[in-house]
């Protein structure tokens, strides 16, 4: 029998007020156990008319402050964000049966936090963050391997090549996070925080 925390749910719940504190717990027992990508996530976005989309991403970096990714400015979900700055993250962990739903307000990052992130990433990427103009229509694959192959001769020291400026970073500020956990029968275990408006979290059960 599975060991309960003070609030009778599984211990992997911890005994915590803290929800980023639970959130890296899950996040690094999801890097032991998923074959791939523990830090993909669905993010959900409205425009301004409400219509709603969702696509999947990689989670970058994490801090109380926020939950941060990167991307094109010009593309689909950086239009929307621009028109309507709150979204929610899902995260799905088949291999822990376990979930966790991120909603809040959206901000760009500093122009020094995307640029020591971009400069992290292998030149191919940094190559293709120029020649993509995301989410709009491409002709052919010989378009874009073309627009590669001149970014690759404008930057041919694979050392500096410097970041767009279309291209930049999102923080997700959480004003609320649901923890799931799959159990048998549909009675699954549900924990949620609510930031108030001191900045305080509070949490509590919610039914199945």
């Amino acid at each position: 029998m599975n060991q309960k925390n003070s609030l009778g749910l599984d211990n992997c719940f911890l005994d915590t007020n803290d929800p980023i504190e639970l959130f890296k717990k899950w996040m690094n027992k999801a890097k032991e156990t998923e074959p791939n990508d523990p830090n993909a996530l669905s993010l959900a976005t409205s425009d301004k008319k409400g219509f709603p989309s969702v696509r999947m991403v990689l989670l970058k970096g994490f801090s109380k402050n926020g939950f941060v990714f990167y991307t094109n400015l010009n593309s689909k979900k950086s239009l929307s964000l621009k028109e309507n700055p709150k979204a929610e993250m899902c995260f799905y962990w088949k291999s822990l049966l376990r979930q966790i739903r991120i909603s809040g307000h959206i901000s760009q990052v500093s122009d020094k936090d995307a640029d020591e992130y971009y400069n992290t990433r292998p030149y191919g990427a940094r190559i293709g963050a120029w020649a993509s103009k995301q989410s709009t229509v491409l002709q052919s694959r010989d378009e874009l391997i073309n627009l590669m192959n001149k970014y690759k001769k404008k930057y041919n020291d694979e050392k500096n090549v410097p970041r767009p400026d279309y291209w930049s970073g999102w923080i997700l500020m959480p004003k609320e996070i649901e923890f799931w956990l799959h159990t048998d029968n549909r009675i699954h275990e549900r924990l949620k925080y609510s930031k108030d408006n001191n900045g305080n979290w509070n949490k509590f059960l919610l039914n199945p």
